[in-house]
């Protein structure tokens, strides 16, 4: 239930272009920005003079944040008002971006990534969460699918006018333009997005929670970034590890006992779910993995420059925008188990397929046939996957599910990044040499295509077809819009998902 404010606007009004307009500039900068920093790492590397594990943070910093409290950002929303927590989040991401500009050490800029990943968590679901309040029931749909297509493309500019940025000025200003970005949405938002809230909301919210899963991933993190240099057996190796496994005994016990969990672990009761979820997990952890080391290795193995390697990526970008849905709508008529069997194996071909951008500098010869196997990969198997996960749950759950295959997603990427690049041997300033690199990318990648291959296997032995009763005789097959660039893609159901969140 929603305010009498809400679920008013329709699509070809201009108030309803207005809040679409605001919800895609809001988080399209959290969006662009989770990408647009690995195009920056080399040279932020370089300037501070720092090794691979100061390169890992400045990535996992805001992973870490946004994946931790994701969840309870969108029940901060219907419990205090869905626009006026998304325009904290914004107003808190765009002074933490100012913070990214100005940091003068590594350890400064890690410190505010960590900031703009809890101002993400409330401005990423708190946009559909507007949509989804504003837009009168005939139109969501297509508002959403509008949001979703115009966030996609924002992600696909966003590597580009990054490599610029830092190629014209400097790194420091994929920060600084979210400043005005920030400041219009503020604006604008404060004037035309109706404010909403669920007044059915009761108890209290699940904090307990959004901590303990914090405190986990941030000691996984921290012992598998740091142990290469310090050691397993070093204090603070050791108390990381032993925070990590407090916070997951705590989450686990917690989500048991709270009366309305920010994680029903009941979910994870039904198979095809818990399936669909591990596969997406090898998946993405794969893929971020082997993305984070790939602009290095194009900036500092095959000389490109930091615009060139953004534009390196376009291809993927657009195979992605032109292709998921069709296979979504592929995957509706003959059911997901093919896709996914077949998607992630196809996915590891290109993921291993990079390898051979080592061998030299000609984007069309050694790079570009990897980026177009990845992309049809990724087309093949991003829309089934999430499909699959939100259908597996049980109805009440729909929307949970899709925010919790969301967040599987990124928490896979964050260890990927942790975990990848001491398994490829690339620690310390390995990263600014370019046969180490080299080699340790070949590794790398193999290592990632490999857990792809693996994770069609897992697809295959797990995921089902549903069956005729699965949906009543006559009803319309259900349409999933999506960007499905970053992240898994995020159906018209998360809004509920994020927003109702924990009662």
């Amino acid at each position: 239930m929603t305010t009498a404010a809400s679920a008013a606007l329709s699509y070809s009004s201009t108030p309803g272009r207005w809040v679409l307009a605001i919800t895609v500039l809001g988080s399209g900068i959290a969006a662009v920005d989770a990408t647009v920093v690995n195009i920056a790492l080399p040279t932020i590397g370089r300037d501070f003079h720092t090794g691979v594990a100061a390169l890992q943070w400045v990535a996992n910093g805001y992973t870490l944040t946004l994946a931790g409290f994701l969840l309870i950002g969108g029940s901060l929303g219907d419990r205090f008002g869905r626009r006026r927590v998304y325009l904290i989040g914004v107003v808190w991401f765009a002074l933490a971006s100012v913070a990214c500009g100005l940091a003068p050490s590594a350890v400064l800029l890690v410190a505010a990534r960590i900031l703009q990943g809890f101002g993400a968590a409330l401005l990423t679901p708190g946009s559909l969460a507007i949509l989804e309040a504003s837009f009168v029931p005939d139109d969501r749909a297509r508002a959403i699918g509008a949001w979703s297509g115009l966030g996609g493309l924002a992600i696909a500019a966003g590597p580009v006018l990054g490599g610029y940025l830092i190629t014209a000025a400097s790194w420091r200003w994929i920060f600084f333009i979210n400043v005005p970005i920030a400041a219009a949405v503020v604006v604008l938002g404060a004037r035309h997005v109706p404010e909403s809230r669920d007044a059915s909301v009761t108890g209290r919210l699940d904090y307990g929670g959004a901590v303990a899963a914090a405190v986990f991933l941030s000691g996984l993190t921290y012992a598998f970034i740091e142990a290469p240099t310090l050691g397993w057996l070093s204090p603070a190796v050791l108390m990381a590890t032993l925070l990590a496994i407090g916070g997951l005994t705590a989450l686990l016990v917690l989500e048991r006992r709270e009366a309305a969990p920010m994680l029903p672990l009941s979910i994870f009761r039904e198979r095809q779910f818990t399936a669909t979820n591990a596969v997406t997990f090898i998946v993405y952890a794969a893929l971020t993995g082997a993305t984070f080391l790939l602009p290095l290795v194009l900036q500092v193995v095959s000389g490109y420059s930091p615009l060139g390697s953004g534009l390196a990526l376009l291809p993927l970008t657009a195979i992605m925008l032109t292709l998921s849905a069709r296979s979504g709508r592929v995957a509706t008529r003959i059911g997901p188990r093919l896709q996914l069997s077949i998607g992630p194996v196809v996915v590891g071909a290109g993921v291993a397929a990079l390898a051979f951008t080592t061998a030299g500098s000609t984007y069309v010869i050694y790079t570009l046939p990897a980026i177009v196997i990845l992309g049809l990969g990724l087309a093949i198997t991003v829309a089934p996957l999430t499909a699959t996960a939100m259908s597996s749950a049980p109805t009440q759950h729909s929307g949970i599910a899709s925010a919790i295959n969301n967040d599987v997603a990124r928490v896979g990427g964050l260890l990927a990044v942790a975990v990848l690049p001491t398994l490829a041997g690339i620690t310390g300033k390995a990263y600014l040499d370019p046969e180490t690199l080299a080699a340790g990318f070949t590794t790398a990648v193999l290592i990632s295509g490999g857990l792809c291959v693996a994770a069609g296997l897992l697809a295959a032995a797990t995921i089902t077809n549903p069956g005729p009763a699965r949906r009543p005789a006559g009803a319309p097959a259900p349409e999933y819009r999506h960007c499905g660039l970053e992240a898994p893609p995020l159906t018209t159901g998360v809004s509920q998902a994020v927003t109702q969140g924990p009662r």
